[in-house]
């Protein structure tokens, strides 16, 4: 009997399974076309994210880009089903369409660029058309393999698709507003937009969202699809801020007057040598001595040193702060909260690198940090960089900790050749901005940077106990050794007599936990902490002491004019530092000010110094009103590119 009962159970259940199959196969061939047009459109999308996977921001496997992806291929696949058959069949074709040629353009242009497209290159298209043929011929073989395959499953599409003979219009509404109320929701799952100006502000998924002005982050972020309407939306459709209608009088009255630049003992002394800039990783004054840094000090006697200088912090991420600065002359807005890395479409064409390249530089820049770290690679593509590299970005550095050595920037082999130009045949002048690290926090002997350069018996000695102060002389000493491996490159190359090299701090170690310390060495009440140091070396220089205040701002207007480029100083926030006219000005994010011999609040009130006139005080607080409002105004209405379509209209 049981054997009768388990038999009996064993056809019911294959029975069902059959039944369940019958269905599965039946809904298949149902519903193949829609099926087949779903993969052939996604497997666009997800073969892009994993090819370029190591963009690092998130994971392809991650919601908020499958969500939006999904979504968009749902609403072509059920807005089809409820039209009249050629109509779906348009409307897929030409989703398709675009979709497989932006495949191809986005993958082919980050073969190139390590960037995605951005429809906001177009206006340059013609300028790339007879390089187009050579661009094709790049294309990897996971992209034939991947268009293959969605070509197929295009052909299955069409092959099975709907016959419906006619459209219901009610249902394709309501899909339509299903789709637009769906997918305003995505972006409320990324959180909230951080709107101080916070250094990590970079990497909110939110504020990545609202600015889409990274293009590697926002095609990780949201799909192909998403990425391809949301950018053409940015660049064609949203209106900008840009400045009310007195804002631009304001800036056409500066920018249209005809300023010749100062003649001095200066100008073009430098014309037709390299330049290697190095910033300086939160190297303050007193640690620029003789026995923290003897190679930075042995550099002072054929240098310009200036000895009032100021890298103040404006703004979230200090660090990139000062990188913008020093490369486009201009500073994080002032009177409004927006981070300097989110200008990564603002037209720079008068900044240092552009300038230089102008001339027939090769111009690159490098750091131990990654490009996606402060949207790096994007922005010093923007500044006119020919590449930004960073160790991070090689496969040898994944579980090898010694790129944050500073040392290492030069003894990569790689990273050497490519900031002595050495891989250049026509061997051309060269500009390399160096970012150092080493000296960045943690200073502690159990973890960071000072961990790695303690001996094994340090470590394990437990009366040695460095203080931070220790430990920051120490990793001060790491990025003095880079110094020494710098020049000492320069002359094993037979550079040593044509490079000019540029020294300068980012900001002042502010991330330093025992604060006494800080008050010991400088004045730490007022923005006169800000204090660093500024040098200018070249082989055939005789030592000149600069005592003019300074800041990072009056950094590329004084390599401008020793380069013999400096033609349009009025494009400027800051000045020529070594001109006869330059009396010395540092204004700082709170609107006091610094001349060298007193500190202003922003009520106009002497905090420390000589005293001045009234008038005196006046006049130069509103001289520094006027900056900060051009210094914004410029930003905000991306004043350079209105100025580029001027002089297009009038040539």
């Amino acid at each position: 009997m049981k054997k009768i009962i388990n038999k009996l159970k064993t056809i019911k259940y294959k029975e069902k399974l059959k039944l369940v199959f019958n269905k599965v196969r039946d809904f298949f061939i149902l519903n193949r076309s829609y099926i087949f047009m779903f993969i052939s459109l996604f497997i666009l999308d997800i073969s892009t994210r994993i090819a370029t996977d190591s963009i690092g921001f998130i994971d392809y496997f991650s919601y908020e880009p499958n969500l939006f992806s999904v979504l968009w291929i749902l609403f072509i696949v059920l807005l089809t089903k409820c039209l009249k058959n050629v109509y779906g069949k348009l409307i897929y074709g030409l989703f398709f369409g675009f979709s497989f040629v932006m495949f191809l353009v986005h993958n082919l242009y980050y073969v190139y660029f390590k960037i995605f497209f951005d429809f906001s290159v177009l206006s340059a298209a013609s300028e790339g058309s007879s390089y187009l043929l050579d661009t094709l011929k790049d294309i990897k073989l996971w992209m034939y393999l991947v268009m293959i395959i969605s070509v197929i499953f295009m052909v299955l599409t069409y092959k099975y698709f709907n016959r419906n003979k006619k459209s219901n219009l009610r249902y394709a509404i309501i899909v339509s507003v299903l789709f637009v109320v769906f997918h305003s929701m995505i972006p409320v799952t990324f959180g909230s937009a951080t709107t101080t100006l916070e250094w990590n502000a970079w990497g909110n998924r939110r504020n990545v969202y609202n600015t889409f002005n990274d293009n590697n982050k926002s095609m990780e972020l949201v799909g192909l699809f998403e990425y391809n309407f949301r950018n053409i939306y940015v660049t064609f459709i949203r209106s900008e801020d840009k400045g009310d209608e007195e804002s631009l009088t304001f800036l056409d009255e500066i920018f249209n007057e005809e300023v010749t630049p100062h003649k001095n003992n200066y100008t073009g002394l430098f014309e037709g040598k390299n330049l290697i800039l190095v910033q300086l990783e939160s190297i303050d004054k007193f640690l620029t001595t003789p026995e923290v840094m003897p190679n930075l000090n042995s550099l002072r006697s054929h240098a310009i040193n200036f000895l009032d200088h100021y890298s103040f912090v404006n703004g979230g991420g200090s660090t990139f702060n000062s990188e913008f600065m020093v490369n486009t002359g201009y500073a994080t807005p002032y009177t409004y909260n927006q981070n300097a890395y989110t200008f990564s479409k603002n037209n720079f064409d008068y900044s240092l690198p552009n300038l230089f390249k102008s001339v027939g530089y090769t111009v690159n820049a490098f750091h131990m940090n990654s490009s996606e770290y402060y949207s790096r690679g994007v922005n010093y593509k923007n500044f006119g960089y020919n590449s930004y590299n960073g160790l991070k970005d090689m496969d040898m550095y994944k579980d090898n900790k010694n790129y944050q050595l500073d040392s290492e920037l030069l003894l990569n082999e790689e990273f050497n050749a490519k900031i002595f130009n050495m891989e250049n045949p026509l061997n051309n002048n060269f500009v390399s901005y160096i970012i150092t690290y080493s000296a960045h926090t943690p200073f502690t002997k159990n973890r960071g940077v000072c961990n790695m350069l303690l001996t094994e018996e340090q470590i394990n000695d437990e009366t040695y106990q460095p203080s931070e102060l220790d430990c920051l002389k120490i990793q001060a000493g790491e990025t003095d050794k880079m110094i020494g491996l710098l020049m000492d490159n320069l002359k094993e190359k037979g550079l040593y007599d044509n490079t000019v090299v540029v020294l300068f701090a980012d900001h002042y170690v502010y991330t330093i936990g025992d604060k006494t310390i800080l008050s010991s060495y400088k004045d730490t009440e007022t923005n006169l902490i800000n204090h660093t140091d500024l040098l200018i070396w070249s082989s055939d220089l005789k030592r000149v002491d600069v005592k003019k205040a300074t800041s990072q701002l009056n950094i590329l207007p004084t390599l401008l004019n020793l380069f013999n480029l400096y033609s349009h100083p009025n494009y400027y926030i800051g000045e020529d530092a070594l001109d006869d006219a330059y009396s010395g000005l540092v204004f700082f994010n709170d609107y006091t000010w610094y001349d060298g011999k007193r500190y202003v609040n922003a009520n106009g009130e002497i905090v420390k110094g000589l005293n001045a006139t009234p008038d005196y005080i006046s006049l130069t607080s509103t001289k520094i009103n006027n900056l900060i409002k051009k210094n914004d105004d410029v930003l905000k209405a991306n004043y350079f590119k209105i100025l580029k379509n001027k002089q297009t209209t009038n040539s």
